[in-house]
């Protein structure tokens, strides 16, 4: 698995016009499937993302987590993390196929839950469009 996580001071998502998700201070978290990850990688991702500590102390320094700040998560699938930039043209073979890929970003999601976070999202495969406030700003690259 592959995530784009940035630090936002709120996020949304919209599909056909309507707001599907949407949060305030916390992660928006771009998730790629790729076709050799797992539930297991599911549960160690989350674990990674949900103890990240880039949010600032007093001191403005990143050493408070998301649950210390009372942080929220935005997931939006993102299976172009996984494209072959070898041409022009990207290609997207390497990203796991829809019935391997969906689990898996509902397991990366009750993982972040079941530690206790608000997690709002887009809709597997759907044209959405995504806003965000990036606060910092601060994005980190993960892939488990």
């Amino acid at each position: 698995m592959r995530a784009v996580v940035t630090r936002v001071r709120s996020a949304s998502v919209e599909i056909e016009g309507k707001i599907r998700g949407a949060i305030g201070r916390g992660y928006l978290v771009l998730l790629g499937v790729g076709p050799g990850d797992t539930p297991d990688t599911a549960v160690k991702l989350a674990g990674k993302i949900c103890n990240l500590r880039i949010f600032e102390d007093e001191n403005h320094k990143m050493n408070l987590n998301l649950e210390q700040v009372g942080g929220s998560i935005l997931v939006v699938s993102q299976f172009t993390l996984y494209a072959d930039t070898s041409s022009r043209r990207p290609g997207f073979s390497g990203a796991a196929k829809p019935d391997l890929a969906v689990p898996l970003y509902e397991r990366f999601m009750d993982c972040c839950r079941e530690r206790g976070f608000t997690v709002e999202h887009g809709e597997f495969g759907a044209d959405m469009q995504v806003a965000s406030v990036n606060d910092g700003p601060v994005t980190i690259l993960l892939e488990c």
